[in-house]
């Protein structure tokens, strides 16, 4: 039965015309990533309920201090005994996969992300559902175009409108869809890509309009206008939300290093479970994405982020307010890096518009508190969450058109860009890369809008490196190369040791004077060996390599391991020819 769909599926996209196929296939992404988001939604809500719901207001919940090291381990025992991968930092999966995969996510990933993002989140771990809920669709775009059996091309636009199409079901955000896989994901923008982009978000936003309603993920109305006379303020949180998110990479990579030193995984489970249930246990606006947290911020009942707290009685002090919102804001990017770095599936992308909300909401309240600015708290603290989310993914655009559709705040426009931009500016500044962008770049498996560069990324030494070279050692003479080099078609020997290291290299242009002297045949091989003028690691970057031919004006060069032993070599030549061949092949 399954075959017979399959091939009735084959047969009707075979008979369109290639624009239609992919609207066509860009309507079914969007619908099984928009229902995707939904059963994830549904799940989490369930998982939360049953855990919390029944706690005491006024009273702190100590169960805070066993839930997040329980959802870690169950997520972590899921992903290690069922999924068998590696499903955590899901953005940076899908970049991953476009660079390095061909575009192509295994098929599990269309349904795992959602099970162990669940589990985890609704536990209490302090991560995003978006990151997961991106790998979904991404996964389900991906694996529709296998099924198609489309090209890389069409399978990356494909898997892009799927990741769209998530986020978009996920907050009711086509627009901010569309420009997160223009901004992060890096396609390029043509008609071609554009188009089916459009119709995926367009559709997983109508689903999730029919399944969960209109009514914005934020609901919350900006009744104050933009004061040009808060212009200056803007730009202050603008300054304070670029070192924000400063602090957010750089906690998050320190987290991540400090236990991937921690041997077993039991004992960051122990680490991880301590960690987040303490800080859990005194700040439960930690607990889970935390959307109801910010969302009371900004209606300012700051009252209710004391619930199940330490700190309940003292609700109504202003002083304690500020070192409590500010407490919280500096504990989540721990919260978050340990959820992950422990084992839990999740994502930064909530946790960004977290910190964005309580580093507004503070700019506000001080403001206000201290020296009677009358600032518009809602703004504020819209405004803060794009400011913090720009840095942190350096991502301006989908920041600005996330807020401004998530609360339907499109008269914030003026000042979303201001402080977008000054946070971009001055993270940009003192950290290039993003959270999603470091580990690849470092490793040569990032894609950009920069044509040269991206090409680069499929490129890799040990598919290019040339292996048959005639091999010899210092025993070898003259009169040994005398009698194959008529064989031999290349002009360089290496000359190898027994344990296999690279002493030297013999060129045939060396050799030529002396090739018709019989009487120099019992000469040495090495009386000709010269040093390379340099090596070859086998995972170095085709830039590295590049900068080495440049600077020594050669063509040809050896590569050997981290111990010196002899691999093979690599010419110029053939890395612009590779080069040319997948040019052609992404513009195709």
């Amino acid at each position: 039965m399954k075959e017979r769909i399959y091939q009735l599926f084959l047969g009707l996209t075979r008979r369109m015309s290639d624009s239609q196929m992919m609207i066509f296939l860009a309507v079914i992404v969007g619908l099984l990533a928009g229902m995707g988001t939904y059963v994830f939604e549904i799940l989490l809500h369930y998982i939360k309920m049953a855990l919390v719901s029944w706690f005491p207001t006024d009273r702190a919940g100590f169960l805070y201090l066993v839930y997040p090291a329980v959802g870690i381990i169950l997520a972590s025992l899921f992903v290690r005994y069922v999924v068998k991968d590696d499903i955590s930092e899901g953005v940076m999966r899908v970049l991953y996969a476009m660079s390095s995969k061909g575009s192509r996510i295994k098929g599990h990933n269309c349904y795992t992300s959602v099970v162990g993002g669940a589990v985890t989140i609704g536990f209490g771990g302090s991560v995003g559902p978006e990151a997961p809920i991106v790998l979904t669709g991404a996964a389900i775009g991906s694996n529709i175009g296998k099924l198609a059996r489309l090209n890389y091309k069409n399978i990356t636009l494909l898997l892009c409108c799927g990741a769209a199409a998530a986020l978009s079901s996920i907050f009711k955000a086509p627009i901010t869809g569309v420009v997160f896989v223009l901004e992060i994901l890096m396609l390029d923008i043509t008609m071609g890509s554009v188009v089916p982009l459009l119709i995926s978000t367009v559709t997983a936003t109508t689903l999730a309009f029919l399944l969960r309603g209109f009514e914005p993920i934020l609901a919350v109305t900006v009744a104050d206008k933009f004061n040009l006379v808060n212009i200056p303020i803007y730009v202050l949180l603008g300054i304070l939300c670029g070192f924000i998110a400063y602090y957010f990479t750089t906690v998050n990579s320190a987290v991540a290093r400090l236990f991937s030193r921690i041997g077993s995984q039991g004992r960051k489970w122990l680490a991880g479970g301590v960690v987040l249930g303490v800080l859990i246990f005194i700040f439960p606006p930690l607990y889970g994405e935390g959307y109801e947290a910010f969302t009371s911020l900004m209606h300012g009942q700051t009252a209710t982020l004391f619930d199940n707290s330490l700190f309940y009685k003292y609700s109504g002090i202003p002083w304690v307010i500020v070192l409590y919102l500010l407490a919280i804001l500096f504990c989540k990017v721990i919260a978050m890096a340990t959820t992950n770095a422990a084992g839990g599936v999740g994502g930064s992308f909530a946790p960004s518009l977290f910190v964005g909300a309580f580093t507004g909401a503070i700019v506000a309240f001080v403001g206000n508190w201290i020296f009677g600015l009358h600032l518009p708290l809602v703004s504020f603290t819209l405004v803060g969450m794009a400011g913090v989310m720009s840095g942190v993914m350096n991502a301006p655009l989908t920041s600005i058109f996330l807020i401004a559709e998530l609360s339907n705040g499109y008269s914030l426009f003026i000042p979303l860009m201001i402080v977008s931009s000054i946070s971009f500016a001055i993270d940009y500044y003192l950290e290039p890369d993003s959270i999603y962008t470091k580990k690849l770049r470092k490793n040569n498996e990032l894609l950009t809008h920069d044509k040269d560069q991206s090409v680069f990324v499929f490129l890799h030494i040990d598919k290019l490196m040339e292996t048959d070279f005639h091999k010899i050692d210092r025993s070898t003479t003259l009169g040994d190369i005398v009698r194959f080099v008529s064989t031999e078609r290349r002009n360089i020997f290496p000359v190898v040791a027994e344990d296999g290291r690279l002493e030297g290299v013999v060129q045939l242009d060396d050799l030529r004077k002396d090739l018709f002297d019989r009487g120099k045949y019992i000469r040495s091989i090495t009386h000709y060996m010269i040093q390379p003028p340099d090596k070859i690691l086998p995972n170095e970057q085709i830039q590295s390599v590049l900068r080495k031919f440049e600077e020594n004006k050669t063509w040809m060069l050896p590569v050997v391991d981290k111990n010196g032993r002899y691999l093979g070599f690599i010419s110029k030549s053939q890395i612009l020819a590779a080069y040319r061949a997948q040019l052609v092949e992404i513009s195709q």
